[in-house]
C-alpha cells in the first residue's frame, strides 16, 4: 500500500515535494492544500486534487503524512502543532534558536493525538545537523566548522528587495577559500563571521534610483550584511533573469580532531553538498522523513522527533535485508 501524502502550501518547496513523490513509488500524492483559491492553483499530478486549507481536517482519514511547506517565521509555529492534531506531519522549520520551543509545542499536540511529528527537516537543519552529530560522537576531541554556499540566500535576497529603489535582486553567500583550506588542513583556526563568508549581491535598481545610497544601505544592513565583506553589482532585469534565475546552494560541515594518548594523530571529517535547486533537494530529504514518520507511527510511536531520533533504516524504501545486502 502506498503512503498517502498531503502537501500544505504550494510554493517552491511544495512543488519540489510533488516532484519528489514522483520518484518514490511507495508514495502517492492525495492532495495539495492552499490558503489561496483552490481553483487558481494548478498542480502536475493528475490523480491528486487541490483543496482549501480549511478542509484539511476533513481529510484526516485519507492522508498518512501531511507535509507542511510554510515559512518558519510565522507559518510553521502555528501550523505544525495545529496539523499534528489530525496527521503525522513533517516540516522544515529552520529558525535554529527557536527549535526547542517549536519542538515542545509539536510534541504536545502530536503525543496527545497519537501522531508523529518530525520537525526541522532539510539540509541545515537536517542533513548538516546529522553530520555534525556523527562527527562529534566520533571525534570527541575536536572542533566544528560549517560553511554555507556558494548559493542563493532567499532571506537575504528578500532583504535587498525591501530597500527603496530596488526592483529585484539576488544575494549569494560564498565561503572564503582561504578559511576553508585552513580548516581542511587541520589548522583549527579561530574564524570571525567576516573571515568565513563573503556576500555578493546582484541588484536591479528602479529607474533614477540613487545607486550609491542603495549600495550603502545593503552593506550596512544590521544582521544581514554589516558583518561581512559585501560586493554589490548593479545589473539589468534581463541579466538577472538570464544569469540568476536558479536557486542553487550547498555547503560544508567539517570537524577536525585529534586521537592518540598525546593527541599525535589528526583527522578531518567533511560532508559537502552542491545543489542545483535548494528547494528540490530539501523536498527530497523531507520525503524520506515522511516515510519514517509513517513507519514509526505504524509501530505505535508518537510525539515530536528530529533527525537525531530517526534510525536511518526508516528513511529508505528498501527492506532491512536489501539494505544489508546492497549498502552495508
Amino acid at each position: 500500500m502506498s503512503i498517502r501524502i498531503g502537501i500544505l502550501g504550494y510554493g517552491n518547496l511544495g512543488r519540489g515535494i510533488e516532484c519528489a513523490i514522483k520518484h518514490n513509488p511507495d508514495m502517492e500524492l492525495v492532495g495539495v492544500f492552499t490558503r489561496r483559491d483552490p481553483s487558481s492553483v494548478k498542480i502536475l499530478t493528475h490523480t491528486a486534487k487541490v483543496y482549501s486549507a480549511d478542509d484539511a481536517e476533513k481529510m484526516k482519514d485519507k492522508i498518512d503524512v501531511m507535509i507542511l511547506c510554510g515559512g518558519s517565521a510565522t507559518d510553521l509555529p502555528q501550523q505544525t502543532p495545529k496539523y499534528a492534531q489530525w496527521f503525522n506531519v513533517v516540516d522544515s522549520f529552520d529558525t535554529h534558536k527557536k527549535i526547542p520551543e517549536h519542538f515542545a509545542a509539536v510534541d504536545k499536540a502530536a503525543a496527545e493525538n497519537g501522531h508523529v511529528g518530525i520537525i526541522s527537516v532539510g539540509w541545515d537543519p537536517g542533513m548538516f545537523s546529522l553530520n555534525r552529530m556523527y562527527a562529534n560522537a566520533i571525534l570527541t576531541n575536536g572542533k566544528d566548522y560549517t560553511f554555507w554556499g556558494k548559493g542563493v540566500s532567499q532571506g537575504h535576497s528578500d532583504a535587498i528587495r525591501r530597500i527603496d529603489g530596488v526592483k529585484d535582486g539576488k544575494q549569494y553567500t560564498i565561503p572564503v577559500e582561504k578559511a576553508l583550506e585552513s580548516v581542511r588542513n587541520g589548522e583549527n583556526p579561530e574564524l570571525t563571521t567576516r573571515e568565513k563568508h563573503t556576500r555578493e549581491c546582484f541588484v536591479v535598481a528602479e529607474k533614477g534610483a540613487d545607486l550609491d545610497r542603495i549600495e550603502r544601505e545593503i552593506k550596512t544592513m544590521p544582521n544581514y550584511f554589516d558583518e561581512y565583506d559585501t560586493t554589490v553589482h548593479f545589473i539589468t532585469e534581463e541579466e538577472l533573469k538570464r544569469d540568476h534565475s536558479g536557486i542553487p546552494h550547498g555547503g560544508f560541515v567539517i570537524r577536525t580532531g585529534k586521537t592518540g594518548w598525546n593527541d599525535e594523530n589528526s583527522h578531518v571529517i567533511e560532508y559537502s553538498l552542491k545543489l542545483d535547486s535548494n528547494p528540490e533537494f530539501t523536498s527530497s530529504v523531507i520525503i524520506a522523513y515522511a516515510r519514517a514518520a509513517y513507519r514509526m507511527n505504524q509501530e505505535g510511536q508518537k510525539g515530536c522527533k528530529t533527525v537525531f531520533d530517526v534510525a536511518p533504516a526508516y528513511l529508505s524504501a528498501m527492506s532491512g535485508e536489501e539494505l544489508r545486502k546492497h549498502l552495508l
